[in-house]
């Protein structure tokens, strides 16, 4: 398993969770990693990134303000602290590690970030 994550759960509007992410792919073959969401049939979207190298983020105007991601030291593990938790962002959490590319938005990228491995997935509800 590439990528691990952990801290997903159900909580009440305007609670705190923190999601994190272990990967064991090298650095070098994830410049950016980010974490996407899903709601039950609707498409995946993309809701925060980070560069590896330089540790600039981007963050989802849907978010921006609430949630937040950063690595460790190690960059071995994201994060993703969601504050005023809301319950439209009630989805299926997923954390992946893409190459830096010239994308726009949809399932598969998000902040310059094209997905190569994916996560499981862990829920977040939101209630």
């Amino acid at each position: 398993v590439q990528l691990v994550e952990s801290g997903g759960g159900s909580v009440q509007a305007g609670e705190s969770l923190t999601l994190a992410c272990h990967t064991v792919v090298e650095t070098i073959k994830r410049p950016c990693m980010a974490w996407f969401r899903q709601v039950s049939g609707r498409e995946r979207e993309g809701v925060a990134a980070v560069y590896t190298g330089d540790g600039n983020t981007f963050v989802a105007d849907s978010v921006k303000g609430r949630f937040t991601m950063s690595q460790n030291n190690d960059k071995n593990t994201m994060y993703l602290q969601m504050n005023s938790l809301k319950p439209e962002d009630t989805a299926e959490y997923y954390c992946v590690a893409g190459i830096l590319e010239s994308c726009s938005g949809g399932a598969y990228c998000y902040g310059g970030c094209r997905v190569t491995f994916w996560g499981r997935g862990t829920q977040v509800t939101v209630s």
